[in-house]
């Protein structure tokens, strides 16, 4: 018999949090979080996501022994301003038991009736800056600190119980020499010239934190009309600056403005940090703080974490700039590899930016629907 058990207290949350570590102890595929920061991820006195939406956590057991985990969720600008009826769960982990599975989502659907929602989506976040989708090739490619990974059997037990693919999401990599600069570096200097455009470069995070929230409001306007977008709040925006911003290498971070200063477009990457999490083993003390720096000025990876244009200017080859400027950087640092994040399947746009790039399709993912 499985019972269900909701997290109510702060050592209860740790549990929640820790039981991966556990799950996936000697993969060498998988890559923990900082337990710190997914408590704090699931705080709702420190983070922001809260004041828009609700979420319930619940620890599964088997004669007092864990076996399975799972966050539902309800967006409430998903649901009020889009209209999408939609019950939300994600952070879902079990052992291989249908049984499991099952008792953890007939709870995400017993909340989504109550509030009288259509449909469960899952596993997703709370919006479109968390991890997203069940892996369901790539199980022997380390995996990234912006995705989850997952055994191969969880996509069995989905589908059993009834659920159908909504999304599909693929990684990308590319081997950096593959960026030859004939693919950017004249359309750089022609799309500059054309539309009055200059580039931004940083050395400092200070010197970028004027900027943020413009970046925000960019990356909102650049992906509205993507599937399931929920928009960043105000107070998500300083959230994030305060939890992000100042541990990017400054350098990864490049805008594009116009005559005005207007920003046109932005992009940000990240140094790998997968092998240090590892070794890290979920603490930053006393040793992983070191491992996360050493990462942060060594790595030959780097992470494309997130790209934005705005409306006016996509398809105007605004990105022949982008690629242009860290070409410059990754030179410097002697970068490898390029890595990107998840991507719908039919977002052909992107696709055809990175094309040039011979990029190899290593991981593919989606996410599971079934109505209420």
């Amino acid at each position: 018999m499985i019972t269900l058990k909701e997290v109510t207290s702060k050592k209860e949350l740790k549990t929640f949090v820790k039981f991966p570590f556990s799950l996936f102890q000697g993969n060498p595929y998988w890559v923990p979080p900082i337990i710190k920061d997914e408590m704090e991820t699931f705080d709702k006195t420190k983070n922001p996501v809260f004041e828009n939406a609700e979420a319930w956590f619940f620890l599964a057991y088997r004669e007092n022994k864990l076996v399975g985990r799972i966050a539902a969720i309800i967006n409430w600008l998903e649901v009020k301003e889009q209209g999408l009826k939609k019950m939300r769960f994600g952070w879902c982990d079990f052992v291989d038991d249908q049984e499991v599975f099952k008792a953890m989502i007939d709870k995400v659907l017993e909340i989504g009736k109550s509030y009288k929602l259509d449909y469960m989506e899952g596993p997703v976040g709370f919006s479109n800056l968390d991890k997203v989708g069940v892996l369901t090739e790539g199980f022997d490619h380390i995996g990234t600190m912006i995705t989850w990974y997952n055994h191969p059997y969880y996509q069995k037990h989905y589908e059993q119980y009834g659920f159908m693919k909504e999304k599909g999401y693929l990684e990308n990599k590319f081997v950096f020499a593959n960026a030859k600069p004939e693919f950017f570096a004249k359309a750089n200097l022609l799309v500059k010239k054309r539309y009055g455009l200059r580039e931004m470069n940083f050395t400092k995070s200070a010197d970028i934190m004027p900027w943020v929230d413009k970046m925000f409001d960019l990356f909102n306007a650049s992906y509205a009309s993507l599937s399931s977008f929920v928009k960043i709040t105000d107070v998500q925006k300083e959230y994030f600056k305060k939890k992000y911003i100042s541990f990017i290498n400054p350098e990864y971070i490049k805008f594009v403005v116009d005559k005005e200063n207007n920003l046109v477009s932005f992009a940000i990457v990240m140094p790998s940090f997968s092998k240090a999490l590892q070794k890290a083993r979920g603490k930053l003390f006393p040793f992983g703080i070191f491992h996360l720096l050493n990462a942060r000025k060594n790595s030959k990876d780097v992470t494309f974490y997130l790209i934005g244009i705005h409306p006016d200017y996509q398809n105007k080859g605004v990105t022949a700039i982008v690629f242009n400027e860290f070409h410059k950087t990754f030179t410097e640092n002697g970068i490898i590899n390029c890595i990107r994040t998840p991507e719908l399947e039919d977002n052909t746009a992107i696709f055809q930016m990175w094309k040039h790039f011979k990029p190899v399709t290593h991981k593919k993912r989606q996410t599971f629907r079934k109505d209420l």
